[in-house]
């Protein structure tokens, strides 16, 4: 069986949800393009790394960066950019993380 990534931050249970997002939705950690390292959100790589976030160029959105924090399927940042839900559990994703997506992918 496959190891599942580590999450780094302040995750608050087993799916990945951390002090500043914590809905029922909110079941997702992303890969920085920065360090290679999940996160659960912008803000917990702010408060735990030792450097800047940098966002996904938009020719690298075929990479797995995404953590389904339900089923720890990694997901393609273009696959979780075109979905509400995971592909492979069904588990539905916070589509507010849109508002965000400027902390994570090139435009």
């Amino acid at each position: 069986m496959a190891q599942c990534p580590q999450v780094f931050g302040k995750t608050v249970d087993d799916h990945t949800r951390c002090e500043h997002y914590a809905t029922e939705l909110d079941v997702i950690a992303i890969r920085f393009a920065c360090c290679g390292r999940y996160y659960p959100c912008h803000l917990c790589h702010s408060e735990c790394a030792d450097h800047p976030a940098e966002q996904w160029p938009r020719d690298k959105w075929d990479q797995p960066a995404i953590l389904c924090g339900m089923c720890w399927t990694q997901l393609r940042i273009e696959t979780y950019r075109n979905t509400d839900s995971c592909p492979e559990c069904a588990a539905p994703f916070n589509p507010r993380c849109a508002a965000h997506s400027e902390y994570y992918f090139a435009g």
